[in-house]
């Protein structure tokens, strides 16, 4: 499958048929082509709303990825890019970011706004995760 280069610092992403999961737990790069079908895929999901020139999103990045693989199965983590997907972002009424959404059965049941340390993330999304 072909590859094209994201706007993470250069990591190569798959195109329009994305993987529902990674090998390796991390989060997988969503669009407006696949974000639905990932979130109706996964019981329960947790989606990273971020946009390339924000600083807050890109101290939350490195949390994010940890907790994506730390959580491996029990959630599905996703990151979509609010600048090349306005739709998706206008749907959910994401008016800053970052914003996480937590995802059960396709349907928003909470959302984290704003960088925070990791234990104070995970406190929030517990009661999700387990």
């Amino acid at each position: 499958m072909p590859s094209q280069k994201d706007q993470t610092g250069g990591r190569a992403t798959k195109s329009v048929n994305k993987p529902t999961e990674t090998a390796d737990g991390a989060p997988v790069h969503l669009s407006e082509a696949d974000f639905d079908e990932f979130i109706s895929n996964h019981k329960l999901c947790v989606i990273d709303f971020w946009a390339e020139w924000c600083a807050p999103c890109r101290f939350l990045e490195p949390i994010v990825e940890e907790l994506a693989r730390e959580y491996a199965g029990k959630a599905a983590f996703g990151k979509l890019n609010v600048d090349d997907n306005p739709r998706i972002a206008e749907r959910y009424e994401i008016m800053s970011i970052p914003t996480l959404l937590v995802f059960k059965d396709g349907q928003p049941v909470h959302t984290i706004v704003g960088a925070m340390p990791k234990g104070a993330l995970i406190e929030q999304l517990r009661p999700f995760l387990g």
